[in-house]
């Protein structure tokens, strides 16, 4: 893939809100001691880049005077990312806000929960013309435009936001990448207009990402056929699976899924597929531990999305997507924050042993 100059290797639109997270993996309802993180999905694919000192740019909304959006901007600015967007008026108690996620980590045969609580959004209200686009995407550059399914099926105007940026990157030559990333809760009532959404941003895009449920259910795409419950027993049908989503949506040039068996909340078997340029790339599942899982799937990406912008291999694509989506379940940030390459590699390699 051919990646222009570019001020942001990578911009997301996304709604930034927070996540509050038990200390000790307790459940929420038995706790009174909660760890506060500022949070997205789409921001959390930035942060490995972002980490391995490459620019890279949210376009969002904040609420005025919010505490609490002057702290996801400090937290934003600590993890590198750049933002972009208006601070809009409260509007009163119950006016806006900033969405929290209230979650459970999970321990052993508990598994996690994620309580969302996103009444009065801020960042369901995004609006294209927040954005200067000619000044992101043609003076400045971006190398990669990341959209994912959760903002682009968040409400009609996030959906139009999402649909008119991936025009407008397609239109400067940057590429998109597309994380599926189906939730019935916000397709309810909405199938038919986001089912068009999705497949003109698909049609669109330079990397597809999404599991079997959201190659069906975001892009009518038929599920694998039935067979072993294993991962290993899979792969040939997630294959199959793959290419019937590229005879469709041909403009692609990489497509990716990931593979995770749960065996406990402290234990996954987590692999990883990949289609481009007319081979296939496959991480065997192995198994990982897991501190909290939320934003494995994201590290991947990240990962994945690092390693095309640096220009390596597509093997290489896939090795360090998988050990980033690793890193990113070994901590409570639902974010990966690597040190350095190195540490990545590492990980991939199975080595533990202590760097002095």
């Amino acid at each position: 893939m051919e990646i222009r100059n570019y001020k942001y290797a990578l911009a997301c639109p996304t709604s930034i809100g927070v996540r509050i997270t038990p200390t000790d993996r307790a459940p929420v309802q038995s706790s009174n001691m909660f760890y506060l993180q500022s949070t997205s999905a789409e921001s959390n694919v930035l942060n490995i880049a972002s980490s391995l000192g490459e620019n890279c740019l949210i376009m969002t909304r904040f609420v005025a005077g919010s505490p609490i959006a002057a702290f996801i901007k400090r937290q934003l600015r600590e993890r590198n990312i750049s933002y972009a967007g208006p601070d809009v008026p409260q509007g009163g108690p119950w006016g806006f806000r900033h969405q929290f996620n209230i979650a459970d980590s999970g321990r052993g045969l508990r598994a996690p929960r994620v309580w969302n609580d996103r009444a009065g959004e801020v960042g369901a209200t995004l609006r294209i013309d927040d954005y200067d686009l000619d000044t992101i995407f043609k003076k400045e550059g971006v190398g990669i435009l990341h959209l994912s399914g959760l903002i682009a099926s968040m409400s009609h105007e996030t959906s139009l936001c999402c649909l008119e940026l991936a025009k407008a990157a397609k239109a400067a030559g940057t590429l998109i990448s597309f994380d599926l990333n189906y939730r019935a809760s916000f397709w309810k009532g909405r199938e038919e207009e986001l089912s068009r959404i999705f497949r003109e941003i698909a049609s669109i895009a330079d990397v597809l990402l999404g599991n079997e449920e959201d190659f069906q259910l975001c892009l009518g795409i038929p599920g694998p056929e039935a067979g072993g419950k294993d991962l290993a027993s899979k792969i040939d049908r997630f294959k199959a699976m793959i290419d019937t989503v590229r005879k469709e949506f041909p403009n692609a040039t990489a497509y990716a899924t990931t593979l995770r068996q749960v065996v406990s909340a402290e234990e996954h078997l987590w692999g990883a597929l990949l289609y481009t340029d007319g081979s296939w790339y496959v991480e065997e599942p192995r198994k990982i531990p897991v501190l909290d899982r939320i934003g494995g799937g994201d590290g991947f990406a990240g990962g994945l999305l690092y390693a095309i912008l640096r220009g390596w291999d597509p093997e290489k694509w896939l090795q360090f997507g998988w050990a980033c989506g690793a890193l990113a379940v070994s901590g409570l940030n639902d974010w990966a924050e690597p040190a350095d390459e190195k540490q990545v590699w590492d990980i991939y390699e199975g080595n533990a042993r202590v760097q002095r």
